[in-house]
């Protein structure tokens, strides 16, 4: 076990609030890890900030009309305060736009310059003549040319996860203008990642216990070969690359932001008077580095960050990266866009912060994705927390105060009964440990609430309501047990309800907060006063949940204006449109596509012939369902090679608000005209 523990959380862009997918994804896991291992007294940092240089920020600074740092500093402070209400305990949440930060990366990139790290490549980039500057990679939306995504970003599609280079885009669009762009020569630095597979790969070698979903994805990327990417940008807002003749050129955000790791550890050192204690974290070999974050980060944590502290030599790698799926809502991917998410600020003002950490942290989208309905809240809240352990709790406390004079009363000739439930304390103990210490964060949880379960049902098979009038010893056996059970969950829910176990914690006489070691059978001492205190929990009536429900859809609707639809593409002639040959089709049959989680191969008849085509549609539809189904198809779009299958058109498909898909269909004959 390492000496030291150095967590991180995926830096939010500061470019908007923050939702409830979220703090599902790198923050409330990260939070639930830090407060266990803090309870067990280890050497602990949990690092985060603002990523304040991403081109969505610059985006949205251009559609509000204010500068970049006007954003960055609205949502910087509005989210930090966000995290500290729902109990998010980081040691320091820095920001990437910061003085120390621009001096930690280009410290960095000199570091990796002077060595000769980088490729220095002129290339043909994307160039919007309109707003007169180089697109980076998310100025540029396309088709990506794995799965069809029509939405796809210039450095990644969000869709099935394939790194991308927008020249590789199909009908590449400025994100700015809406225009098609043209080419022009710049000149980068390059971070040539194959040169350095064999090393990474010999590296993730020794990587023990990574999720298999981070591991398959890493492995996916690796068996495509890396390429060379570029680390430099052509922006005016960012981190200057400190090379002279690039002055004017910013590095790439991906480069910049994991050095805000560092340089955020640097000014938490900074604030606690001693300079140079970041370097334990960062430069000594005892340190165990955990980086939490999204599934949609993993390519940048496990490959290009672990390859710039290798080629760097000075920082210390990476011990796991639990990176999470996706969380949805009611069913429906987040989209902040369409009004379809539930932000935490307004979730604070109606809910307690620990109920959403309690319900969250049971459905944590470990290894897939996951989904948050109100139903399934109110569920959790008013059949776990309100009827087992919060019944719990009141059932020990209240019959203490009436029936044991309001302190614990002494263990005397205890039953096997009592014994075995005691002996519950250390078994749930030791599972739920060992669910945190394998980033099994909803085990642990569980473990954890069983362990409740396990004294309501003591509580009822030893009935006190019965044996306090037959025989007094037993009843206080009872409630001696059971008072040990709610001061060993008062510890355990910790790092889950850190205010409801403080307030338990008060209710049992516990002044001080006991440690991981002190949870014992015999934690409180006999004779401790009990007070029954207020109920921990109240159960959620229908209407409210009502309530939330007709807000989620309001504010959806409310969204749905012109300004909301997918803007018209460029004008086009008559003569554009009658190049295109549509034609009715039907599928004769689906397969899946090896390594392609979100491609079918379909067998589509066009009546004069048959055609394979290659469709981003496996989220949608399963293969079994698609036989017979009338379609539209652009019949001479140019063959592409998608993951190994020659595609021969386009299945026309039209995206519903909910991000859901549907085909564009016709009963024509297959073969014939679509005009």
């Amino acid at each position: 076990m390492s000496e030291r523990i150095l967590v991180t959380s995926a830096l939010p862009y500061a470019n908007g609030p923050i939702h409830l997918g979220h703090l599902a994804g790198a923050y409330l896991p990260a939070d639930l890890f830090v407060r266990f291992k803090r309870l067990q007294n280890k050497d602990i940092i949990h690092i985060c900030g603002s990523d304040e240089h991403g081109v969505p920020i610059t985006l949205a600074a251009e559609k509000r009309g204010v500068t970049p740092q006007d954003i960055v500093d609205q949502y910087h402070n509005e989210n930090k305060q966000i995290f500290e209400n729902v109990g998010i305990d980081f040691d320091y949440y820095g920001r990437t736009s910061s003085k120390a930060h621009y001096k930690t990366a280009q410290d960095f990139f000199l570091n990796l310059y002077d060595k000769g790290v980088f490729k220095r490549k002129e290339q043909e980039q994307l160039y919007d003549e309109e707003a007169d500057m180089f697109l980076p990679d998310r100025y540029v939306k396309g088709t990506c040319p794995n799965c069809g995504y029509e939405e796809a970003y210039g450095d990644q599609c969000e869709s099935c996860g394939t790194s991308l280079s927008p020249n590789e885009l199909i009908n590449p669009k400025s994100a700015i203008t809406g225009n098609t762009p043209v080419t022009r020569k710049t000149e980068h630095f390059y971070l040539p990642l194959g040169d350095y597979q064999p090393e990474l790969e010999k590296w993730l070698e020794t990587r023990k216990n990574w999720k298999p979903n981070v591991m398959g994805q890493v492995k996916s990327w690796l068996n495509d070969g890396l390429s060379d990417r570029a680390m430099t940008r052509d922006l005016s807002w960012g981190v200057p690359v400190p090379v002279e003749g690039f002055e004017d050129k910013v590095m790439y955000v991906w480069f910049d932001a994991p050095i805000g790791y560092i340089s955020a550890t640097r000014e938490w050192a900074a604030e606690q008077g001693q300079e140079d204690k970041w370097k334990e974290y960062w430069q000594n070999e005892d340190t165990e580095l955990v980086h939490f974050i999204g599934k949609d980060n993993i390519v940048f944590h496990c490959i290009i960050f672990p390859t710039l502290l290798m080629l760097h030599g000075d920082y210390v790698m990476p011990e796991n990266v639990p990176a999470n799926e996706f969380l949805n809502l009611e069913g429906k991917k987040f989209s902040t866009s369409r009004g379809w998410a539930v932000w935490l600020d307004e979730f604070l003002e109606e809910f307690e912060a620990d109920l959403l950490r309690y319900v969250l942290g049971t459905i944590l989208p470990e290894t897939k994705d996951a989904d948050f309905s109100w139903k399934d809240f109110q569920g959790k809240v008013n059949s776990e927390l309100a009827d087992i352990l919060g019944n719990f709790v009141h059932r020990t406390t209240s019959f203490t105060e009436n029936y044991a004079g309001g302190t614990v009363p002494p263990l005397e000739n205890p039953s096997e009964k009592d014994l075995e439930a005691l002996e519950q304390i250390q078994v749930q103990k030791e599972k739920i440990a060992q669910s945190y210490d394998a980033y099994r964060l909803r085990e642990a949880i569980a473990e954890t609430m069983n362990l409740a379960r396990i004294g309501n049902k003591y509580f009822t098979e030893m009935e006190p309501w019965r044996t306090r009038k037959e025989d007094m010893t037993i009843c206080n056996n009872t409630l001696h047990v059971c008072l040990q059970l709610c001061a060993a969950l008062s510890v355990l829910f910790d790092p889950v309800m850190p205010q409801k176990m403080e307030q338990l914690r008060k209710q049992l006489g516990i002044n001080k907060k006991p440690a991981w070691k002190d949870v014992q059978r015999d934690m409180l001492p006999i004779g401790t006063q009990v007070d029954k205190g207020e109920i921990l929990f109240h159960k959620i009536e229908d209407e409210i949940v009502e309530k939330q429900l007709n807000k989620l859809e309001q504010q959806s609707a409310d969204t749905e204006s012109a300004d909301n639809y997918e803007p018209l593409k460029e004008e086009i002639q008559f003569g554009d449109f009658m190049k295109m040959d549509i034609r009715a089709g039907e599928i004769i049959s689906a397969e899946e596509i090896k390594k392609a989680d979100k491609l079918l191969k379909l067998t589509v008849n066009l009546g004069f012939e048959t055609r394979t085509i290659v469709s981003g549609i496996a989220k949608h539809f399963k293969p079994k369902e698609l036989a017979g189904q009338k379609v539209c198809v652009l019949a001479n779009l140019a063959p592409k090679a998608l993951m190994g299958v020659e595609s021969n058109g386009m299945i026309l498909m039209a995206e519903e608000d909910d991000g859901s898909l549907k085909f564009v269909e016709t009963d024509s004959a297959p073969g014939s005209p679509v005009t």
